[in-house]
């Protein structure tokens, strides 16, 4: 359990327990979009309120399980922002249903997945714990029936834009994020002082202590070592580069 990850469990039950004892001093802090000009708080607060168990219990299972491996590769900060700026723009993209009264944490979680998928596509995701799913084609799968149920009419209660915003929000940051990341800036220095910079950081690299990493991460540390042994610097993606940088010593 990573610590963002634990806080937002933490933040998610309690303000549930809260709700179900007493249910006035929460359900104020709801998100209805036509109200955010008079109560913009709630672009925020509506990502910790839940409407049932079952509500709550989805979409801590989604935190739980692919919360931790997405902190750990972006660090606290930015998980926390990833997690933030996909519910705030879940929030945002529901102003196509301004009247909905809208709760829950399922706009940042889907941009967790998100982001998931994108540093794991091919990992492989157990729905029901039996039928297993890469993970870039559960975000497609899902991004494709929130489509088709937001606009065929189909909520069912649920708040399919707010989803369509998560993904949104996960993507525009990430992109962002990324660009701003070491690897995006170890590309901008190798091109005037290539030589030196790569030797350099390929050194840091090295020096990684992989018996002191998570389990998960040791095994992409061997996985990425190894490309890079066998094709070289220039074979790393930019997430591959990241990576490394974020686990190097220097």
């Amino acid at each position: 359990m990573t610590p963002w990850v634990a806080r937002l469990l933490f933040a998610n039950v309690g303000v549930f327990l809260l709700s179900m004892t007493v249910p006035a001093a929460v359900w104020p802090f709801a998100l209805v979009p036509a109200a955010i000009p008079f109560r913009p708080w709630t672009l925020v607060t509506y990502m910790f309120i839940h409407a049932g168990f079952g509500h709550l219990l989805f979409n801590m299972l989604g935190l739980y399980f692919f919360g931790p491996r997405v902190e750990e590769r972006l660090g606290g900060r930015r998980f926390i922002t990833l997690y933030l700026v996909s519910g705030l723009v879940g929030a945002l993209l529901s102003v196509v249903t301004p009247y909905a009264r809208i709760v829950g944490a399922s706009g940042a979680v889907f941009g967790v997945m998100l982001g998931f998928a994108r540093y794991w596509p091919r990992e492989p995701i157990y729905l029901w714990g039996i039928l297993p799913v890469e993970a870039r084609v559960l975000v497609v799968a899902t991004t494709v029936l929130s489509l088709w149920s937001a606009f065929a009419g189909r909520s069912g209660g649920v708040a399919h834009f707010a989803h369509l915003g998560g993904y949104l929000g996960g993507w525009l940051y990430l992109r962002w994020s990324d660009a701003r990341s070491p690897a995006a800036r170890f590309r901008a220095q190798a091109t005037s002082r290539p030589a030196r910079v790569l030797d350099l950081q390929i050194e840091r690299w090295r020096r990684i202590d992989a018996a002191a990493l998570h389990p998960v991460n040791r095994e992409e540390h061997q996985r990425v070592m190894t490309k890079l042994d066998a094709e070289g610097a220039g074979s790393l993606t930019a997430a591959e580069r990241d990576f490394l940088d974020r686990f190097s010593a220097g």
